[in-house]
């Protein structure tokens, strides 16, 4: 059976800059220079937003499971500009 893969999708358009998700997921998430969030490593999707691939067993460096981290930083958003789904069904 394959390995689950999750989509983070992030609208960064919609970011405040409340730094939450950096918090709780520094391994994924940075502020920039211009107060606003931004994933690690993104690629753009047709719509401008950042999105980034993650595997179940991905760790990360504190020994955590990527896609918790990533879920949690989508809870924290005050704005929810962060999304969580399965890449293969697209369920969220």
């Amino acid at each position: 059976m394959a390995e689950r893969v999750f989509k983070i999708v992030y609208d960064r358009k919609s970011c405040i800059g409340a730094a939450a998700c950096a918090a709780v997921a520094p391994d994924f998430w940075k502020m920039s220079e211009d107060g606003k969030a931004d994933l690690v490593k993104f690629e753009l999707d047709k719509d401008g937003n950042q999105v980034l691939f993650v595997k179940e067993s991905e760790m990360t460096s504190e020994g955590k499971k990527a896609i918790d981290v990533n879920r949690d930083a989508a809870e924290v958003c005050p704005v929810q500009a962060i999304h969580v789904y399965d890449a293969n069904t697209n369920e969220k």
